[in-house]
């Protein structure tokens, strides 16, 4: 408690006890690092910052606030969970109520309930999970369930209840920024002394993970079809698997009657173990086809993108203006 005192980062959401600001960040923060989720989480907070004008929002709207940060279950999600809390008529101040809000896990719930309303719940996310695994020098599977349960009873026994929102916080500070994954800063540790894993040198080899699936590498090509400063995207469905609703570009095997310009250039996007690489290209149709809209380019950023689209439609933006100062 006391190193997290004097080395914490500042970060925006640790300047409030406000339950719903808490519940933002900590659901941006799932499967985020923090510093890229600061300016989508003041920007959403702008946009939307209560639970009632988040419950009362189009959900368009939200998913283009969430545009960027991927995972977009989290935003329906969120938002599912504003309607709850406006339904309750107050947010729910125990864990248990707090763990039945929509798409709310067993640690967000610990998360929200320790720092807003001081409940003794410890957090144990995979930072926790690493620093446990180290300081046990416990090499059991950190992704089995057995494992993952008898880790909550570890961080439940260590945890300040004094102060638990403070202590969880430090715990997941430490896991990091100096219990780091694969350089762990050993010499800046304030509970080096009482790590097992240090003692016997095997902090490199902890935490113990289960072999991850093998990663499935797949070419794909999009199409960026321009027409007087509108865009050609098509609407996935409602009922898609994945980015329901969010518009994306056509990849050019869809546009009947393609002709084929240039080749603007190709980036990565990996999803879980699937590592994509997108061609983005440049053409002409007679016409629209049927299930596609022009939309106009300037308003873009109005409405959900797939990531694959926006960061083709930079690559794209990129091209122009290095046209414009060649010119």
């Amino acid at each position: 408690m006391r190193w997290y005192g004097r080395e914490h980062r500042e970060l925006p959401w640790r300047a409030t006890r406000d339950p719903y600001c808490i519940l933002v960040s900590e659901v941006m923060l799932q499967q985020t690092r923090a510093q890229a989720v600061i300016p989508y989480y003041q920007r959403f907070l702008d946009q939307f910052p209560d639970v009632q004008t988040l419950a009362a929002a189009r959900a368009a709207d939200v998913l283009a606030a969430w545009s960027g940060l991927g995972y977009y279950s989290r935003a329906r999600n969120l938002q599912r969970a504003a309607l709850a809390i406006v339904a309750q008529g107050e947010f729910p101040r125990d864990y248990e109520s707090i763990r039945e809000l929509p798409g709310v896990g067993p640690y967000t719930a610990a998360a929200v309930a320790s720092i807003a309303f001081g409940a003794p719940h410890a957090v144990v996310d995979g930072n926790m999970l690493r620093v446990i695994a180290r300081l046990q020098a416990d090499a059991a599977d950190i992704q089995s369930a057995r494992t993952r349960a008898r880790f909550q009873q570890i961080a439940d026994e260590l945890l300040d209840r004094r102060n638990p929102g403070q202590f969880n916080q430090a715990m997941m500070e430490l896991g990091a920024t100096v219990c780091l994954p694969r350089a762990p800063v050993c010499s800046a540790c304030p509970v080096a002394p009482f790590c097992r894993a240090r003692e016997t040198g095997r902090q490199l080899e902890l935490p113990i993970k289960g072999r991850k699936p093998a990663v499935r590498r797949i070419a794909l090509a999009v199409a960026v079809v321009e027409n007087n400063g509108n865009v050609l995207l098509r609407r996935r469905a409602a009922t898609a698997s994945l980015m329901a609703g969010f518009w994306e570009l056509p990849a050019p095997e869809d546009l009947p009657g393609w002709h084929p310009g240039e080749t603007l250039g190709s980036f990565r996007h990996t999803i879980t173990h699937h590592d994509y690489t997108i061609t983005v290209l440049t053409g002409r149709i007679p016409a629209a086809p049927k299930g596609f809209r022009w939309r106009r380019a300037r308003m873009l950023t109005q409405i959900p993108l797939t990531t694959v689209t926006r960061k083709a439609l930079q690559l794209a933006a990129k091209g122009q203006r290095r046209v414009v100062e060649a010119g």
